[in-house]
């Protein structure tokens, strides 16, 4: 599978309704579940224990989607054979009142990975171009009003630019998925969390709500995705409808970024090395005892 194929070139015009949303036709379900994805996972947690070890990059992945689009399955899935310890999630909810009382990336920065961890962001700083435009919310934020121009989309398009070149460049890789779910399936799976009683849970009338945006959404993903798609901070439009098949591209995603980041377990120096040799003699003499 090439993700390239998936990848949005920044700059470019961004047409979501010519772009996939279910699995390629060549797709094996049997393969993919059986040995593709397995042999990904594992090669993942290879590379993560190097990158822990190691402690000096970090990678961060942001999943944004319309609602049942599968973001908790694909970290459910993709990320359980990763170290807990070296794996932090973050779910980004509602801002709460303490953090608009700061600029809309404050949070964000709080929340990044520390070096030798892996962080995912279940929605992100892209929020503040997706719902808070959808519903005009910098219009009733705490803002200057002077500004909130008609600019304002603009601008945020280019401090996320520069705050993403800026972890890049200080050691973070961002890589970024919209899971690409249809209209249809979106239904589907909202009436199977009303339909099947241990999904209840999962539903939320608001849910309905935000569907009723579909195409002002639509609209804001591809302004988003065609302004904040750059070199450094790729972004990767996953067709969603198949969750085997987006699971399984999500981490081959995840995969190649951390083998281009190529992490190595570090190598002890030469008075290191002379401790661990005392320290094994005085082991086996006290096994021999």
């Amino acid at each position: 599978m090439d993700i390239r194929d998936y990848r949005v070139t920044g700059g470019k015009k961004v047409v979501l309704a010519e772009r996939p949303t279910t699995a390629d036709k060549g797709a094996d379900k049997d393969e993919i579940r059986k040995k593709l994805m397995p042999a990904n996972i594992g090669e993942m947690a290879n590379l993560q224990e190097k990158l822990y070890a190691e402690n000096r990059n970090s990678l961060l992945l942001v999943l944004q989607a319309m609602d049942a689009a599968g973001k908790d399955g694909v970290i459910r899935h993709v990320m359980t054979g990763l170290n807990p310890q070296g794996t932090q999630v973050v779910s980004f909810k509602v801002p709460s009142s303490e953090e608009n009382d700061h600029g809309y990336l404050w949070r964000i920065n709080k929340a990044l990975p520390r070096r030798g961890e892996i962080g995912i962001f279940n929605r992100s700083h892209y929020e503040d171009v997706l719902v808070a435009r959808v519903h005009d919310l910098v219009r009733f934020s705490q803002m200057p009003p002077e500004l909130v121009t008609g600019r304002i989309w603009e601008q945020r398009y280019r401090q996320i630019r520069d705050f993403e070149r800026y972890l890049g460049e200080n050691g973070t890789t961002v890589v970024k998925v919209f899971l690409h779910v249809s209209r249809d399936e979106q239904r589907e799976r909202l009436l199977d969390r009303i339909n099947e009683p241990d999904k209840n849970w999962k539903f939320s009338s608001g849910d309905i709500e935000e569907r009723k945006h579909w195409d002002k959404y639509m609209l804001a993903y591809e302004q988003m995705l065609e302004h904040t798609a750059t070199e450094e901070a790729p972004w990767f439009v996953v067709p969603a409808d198949n969750k085997w098949f987006s699971r399984y591209l999500v981490s081959q995603i995840v995969l190649e970024a951390l083998q281009a980041i190529d992490p190595k377990i570090p190598e002890l120096p030469e008075e290191e090395k002379a401790k661990l040799e005392e320290c094994r003699k005085i082991l086996e003499e006290d096994r021999s005892r």
